[in-house]
């Protein structure tokens, strides 16, 4: 029998991940912004916004995946799951606040 260990020790260089999470949350907040502007000029309400918030997320979820690479994200980031759930809830606030800002300027007389 063979005592091997077949885990790979991997190095992360901790500065250029917290620089690289930085940016990606910089992103997701003007994202927040930029799509509830965008569903407060639509006029979407309840389960319409909600869910154009979620669409919106994961469409810049994917964009981030595409441009580190969908193989080699790795170099980039630790965890693909963490990259998509992190702040979920802190840019909902952002997202509801532009969203019913704007559909109010636009939409009630």
């Amino acid at each position: 029998m063979s005592n091997k260990n077949n885990s790979e020790n991997v190095a992360y260089n901790e500065l250029a991940i917290r620089y690289n999470l930085s940016v990606v949350e910089y992103v997701r907040t003007s994202m927040a912004a930029l799509s509830g502007c965008t569903a407060g000029l639509l006029g979407l309400t309840g389960l319409y916004g909600a869910a154009f918030y979620i669409f919106a997320v994961t469409s810049l979820w994917l964009m981030v995946l595409f441009k580190a690479g969908f193989k080699t994200w790795k170099s980039y980031f630790i965890s693909r799951k963490g990259l998509l759930t992190n702040g979920f809830f802190g840019h909902l606030f952002t997202y509801i606040l532009c969203w019913t800002f704007i559909y109010g300027m636009v939409h009630v007389y």
